[in-house]
């Protein structure tokens, strides 16, 4: 029951960490205006969907996996013979993945990480561009992550939206854990954000109701670069 006091958690007992458990009810964002939107649980716990296979059929090697959940991504990129690493701040998201056969650091994106600079595949799925509330800085440290020839693969809201929020993830009994800093972006905010940051968007696709895109460094003034890729 909801008291208006925010409800003291332990590390595992917070509303992200129970989603964790695979079987448990929904959990969802709330954010500060009221919404609340339904966190794809399930799918951080199936089998790649067939949106997530485009993704994973662009990853080269080595790949980093930020905000990885229980790492559904990089684990099957490690069953491809792609090396793959997970990071994610929630202990028992990392703890999953291993225990699941994957590899992956209990860290930040923007804490120190193995290999700057030297990934040449970043992914940002399921809604984390949102990470830190900021997704101009997190594509910035995010481009200095991957090596020159690397490329930043992003998931991006499929409708035209630039936000900027406070949320709480909650459970559905209107439980919720502390606030933090949050983002959603679209495809149109994304070239935005890309063009400030030297960036070009290469390509762009859509999967069922899921909406993605491809970022590189942008090619020396004098060079010419591939055209995006667009869907029809």
């Amino acid at each position: 029951m909801t008291t208006g006091e925010e409800t003291a958690y332990g590390p595992d007992g917070d509303p992200y960490a129970l989603a964790l458990l695979p079987g448990r009810a929904p959990v969802y964002l709330r954010l500060a205006d009221g919404r609340r939107l339904r966190m794809p649980v399930h799918r951080w716990f199936a089998s790649p969907t067939a949106a997530d296979r485009t993704v994973l059929e662009c990853c080269a090697g080595p790949v980093l996996d930020v905000g990885c959940g229980p790492g559904r991504l990089c684990r099957e990129l490690l069953n491809r013979g792609v090396f793959a690493l997970g990071v994610d701040i929630a202990p028992r998201a990392v703890a999953l993945t291993t225990a699941l056969g994957g590899l992956a650091l209990c860290r930040s994106v923007f804490d120190r990480l193995p290999a700057e600079s030297g990934w040449q595949t970043v992914l940002l799925i399921d809604g984390n561009i949102g990470i830190g509330g900021d997704p101009r800085g997190l594509l910035r440290r995010c481009a200095g992550l991957v090596s020159s020839t690397g490329r930043l693969v992003v998931e991006v809201d499929r409708r035209d939206v630039e936000e900027f929020c406070t949320a709480r993830i909650e459970d559905v009994h209107g439980n919720s854990g502390p606030p933090f800093p949050w983002a959603r972006l679209g495809r149109r905010a994304l070239h935005g954000v890309a063009e400030d940051l030297d960036l070009d968007v290469t390509a762009q696709w859509t999967s069922g109701h899921r909406c993605f895109a491809a970022l590189t460094h942008r090619a020396p003034a004098g060079t010419t670069g591939a055209a995006p890729r667009r869907e029809r």
